[in-house]
């Protein structure tokens, strides 16, 4: 049987900023962030499977995408908890704020690694992750591919 690859888009509004940054992004701001998911499996042979066809059903893939990153992810403000924005953050929490403290940089790169984190450990075991397209702006994106992971180790 053939691999497949299927994808799914997202998008979700996300404020977060740079600290130590040399740029206009160490400032707090927001991006529009559209998340492109593309899993990669043989489609289900079983002719009784309710699922027959499919690599993975769409709708099952958006539920572990929108619980992992899309309604976590959305609306909040993302901050590196090692920097003294931590400070700022826990203000913005006190006044009712959806803020998320991470152990990075908040820069497209690393979020699209951690992306690919969440993601990965709830996918059914016969399904894999393929890529992530992490798009900020129009113009500016970045991307995971499993395969580039297996190069590096």
């Amino acid at each position: 049987m053939s691999k497949i690859r299927i994808t799914k888009k997202f998008s979700f509004e996300t404020g977060h900023a740079l600290y130590g940054y040399d740029g206009k992004c160490r400032n707090v701001h927001g991006h529009s962030y559209k998340l492109s998911v593309c899993v990669i499996g043989e489609p289900i042979t079983d002719k009784d499977n309710v699922k027959f066809g499919m690599v993975i059903d769409f709708g099952d893939l958006k539920k572990i995408v929108k619980s992992e990153i899309v309604d976590q992810f959305d609306h909040a403000t993302v901050f590196n908890k090692n920097t003294p924005h931590v400070e700022l953050a826990e203000e913005l929490k006190n006044r009712g704020h959806h803020v998320i403290l991470v152990e990075y940089q908040p820069t497209s790169e690393n979020m699209v690694v951690d992306f690919a984190d969440k993601i990965q450990k709830h996918l059914p075991d016969h399904i894999k992750l393929h890529s992530l397209k992490l798009q900020e702006t129009e113009s500016s994106f970045a991307e995971w591919y499993a395969s580039d992971q297996t190069l590096s180790q």
